[in-house]
């Protein structure tokens, strides 16, 4: 076991798939000589060269559209976005071509693209920053979407989407970028891509949550347990394909669900995990799904986002909610 944190864990699982597949290309704007805005691609460029690491132009649309190009030509590239609110440009390449084309040739081409997004809030950035894009991408049919939320998940997450036959947007929570724990860099997975994982188990109610929440949501747990109330939390790990199974089995059991994320409640991805869980779980539940979320707004400036992001105590404030008889 090594001890490693979000931004080693993924350069590393960079580093095994050049390794071990010539096809595998990176591009991005400074992912080369910088070794990436977050170092995230740190000394790739030195080790595997100018055509395998390729700085791009400031450009998001050309990077995207070139690793199109490259897939079609049996390449697997990886694309880095320097930060989540930069990937509007790119959305026509990605929505519109990357996503569709499978199935606008009837399964005859495939585009192994990996796109990696740094995430959400949190590290007091300025304004194009901090955005949470991930439920344009889960809404669109073609585009699979993961988002780990700790080093291990980052190093085999990152091996796995490379891997996959499928483009995939790789959501990477910034201000989970220097949180370090435990990987064994030599072990198989032990989950597939899409498999949400139970990582604290409770019988009192059941917290979905992904990304730089699940630090948060295991934060509020540990409070709740002092006070006598037992959280299960549930790390998506995948938000298309959710793995609903995982989600049901726990409501079932719990009979309460609080779903936590950072973008805004409407039409975010806790609206869907919701209307699930209200049509599949609905004679379980003993109490309204709460949502616990950033609110309906423009990504407030720097100064003000601790006030924004969910933190322990709004998420135990709607555990207090769904437990009052």
């Amino acid at each position: 076991m090594t001890v490693v944190n979000l931004v080693t864990a993924l350069n590393t699982g960079l580093r095994r798939s050049l390794e071990r597949d010539r096809r595998v290309v990176i591009l991005g704007e400074d992912v080369g000589r910088l070794g990436g805005v977050f170092r995230v691609t740190d000394a790739l460029q030195k080790d595997f060269g100018e055509n395998r690491v390729i700085d791009m132009p400031l450009a998001e649309s050309g990077i995207v559209g070139t690793a199109f190009g490259l897939a079609l030509r049996g390449y697997r590239p990886v694309c880095e976005i320097q930060f989540d609110g930069f990937v509007y440009p790119a959305f026509d390449q990605i929505v519109s071509q990357v996503a569709k084309i499978h199935y606008r040739t009837e399964g005859r081409v495939r585009a192994p693209i990996t796109i990696r997004i740094p995430s959400g809030g949190g590290i007091g950035a300025v304004e194009h920053h901090s955005e949470s894009p991930e439920a344009y991408f889960a809404h669109t049919a073609g585009l699979r979407v993961v988002y780990p939320s700790n080093p291990a998940d980052g190093y085999h997450m990152i091996r796995q989407s490379i891997e996959c036959d499928d483009p995939v947007v790789f959501l990477e929570a910034k201000r989970r970028y220097w949180d370090a724990a435990e990987v064994d860099l030599d072990a198989e997975p032990s989950l597939p891509l899409h498999s949400a994982r139970v990582v604290r188990q409770g019988s009192d109610a059941t917290v979905v949550v992904y990304g730089s929440m699940v630090a948060t949501a295991l934060e509020a747990a540990e409070i709740a347990d002092d006070e006598g109330h037992h959280l299960e939390v549930i790390d998506l790990r995948s938000l298309s394909p959710i793995d609903f199974d995982t989600v049901d089995n726990s409501v079932r059991r719990t009979g309460r669900l609080v779903v936590v994320h950072e973008a805004p409640m409407f039409l975010g991805l806790g609206a869907e995990i919701a209307a699930h869980a209200a049509q599949h779980c609905f004679y379980d539940l003993k109490a309204p799904i709460l949502r616990v979320t950033g609110f309906d707004i423009p990504y407030p400036p720097a100064k003000l986002e601790q006030f924004h992001l969910p933190d322990a105590d709004r998420i135990l404030d709607a555990l207090d909610r769904v437990l009052t008889p």
